[in-house]
């Protein structure tokens, strides 16, 4: 396909607008990584995640002339993503609980995210203590800590105002450390 990095994500946008559709792929192949991750973490299955991810795609690509180039693309897949994912959670209550994402495949990790959360937390299994947060934080801790987006990305992608975003972070950060502490993993 020949991802070129050199290219940003907004000049990609713009030959696959004036007609260099297989350009897309590009795209594709820069963001099926980040955006399966973050979807198995919304609904914790992954077949589920990967029609999600597939179907965020077709979305993108069918409204690629909305996409606004003066915000960052990124936050406007991940809200296309964030809308399929929350509709399949509507349609299914149960999820809740499942995957874990070290079943995903290895390739879906990025070094960085060891080096950005607490090494003692990964440690202790920080997957089974993400599961027992509300959504939501889930959500927000996600995007900061394994997608390394700042709040006032995070409030892009979920439409809620950036102190929104700081108040869902210092709670599920909160929730999650008791959580880990009531299994003892500290």
């Amino acid at each position: 396909m020949g991802l070129q990095p050199d290219l940003a994500d907004e000049q990609i946008v713009q030959l696959v607008i004036s007609g260099n559709k297989e350009k897309f792929g590009d795209i594709m192949e820069r963001y099926e990584p980040k955006l399966m991750r973050y979807v198995v973490y919304l609904v914790h299955d992954e077949p589920m995640a990967t029609d999600i991810v597939q179907e965020t795609f077709i979305k993108s690509y069918k409204n690629l002339k909305s996409y606004n180039p003066k915000y960052k693309f990124s936050s406007w897949i991940y809200r296309i993503a964030h809308n399929e994912a929350m509709n399949a959670v509507k349609r299914d209550k149960n999820i809740v609980n499942g995957l874990e994402i070290d079943e995903l495949k290895e390739a879906t990790y990025e070094s960085t995210v060891i080096q950005d959360i607490d090494r003692a937390i990964l440690r202790g299994n920080i997957n089974k203590c993400l599961n027992g947060i509300d959504i939501k934080y889930r959500e927000v801790i996600m995007l900061q800590y394994y997608e390394n987006m700042k709040y006032s990305e995070i409030a892009d992608v979920l439409h809620v105002p950036a102190s929104t975003v700081g108040v869902w972070a210092a709670r599920g950060k909160t929730m999650l450390k008791k959580i880990c502490n009531k299994k003892g993993l500290k």
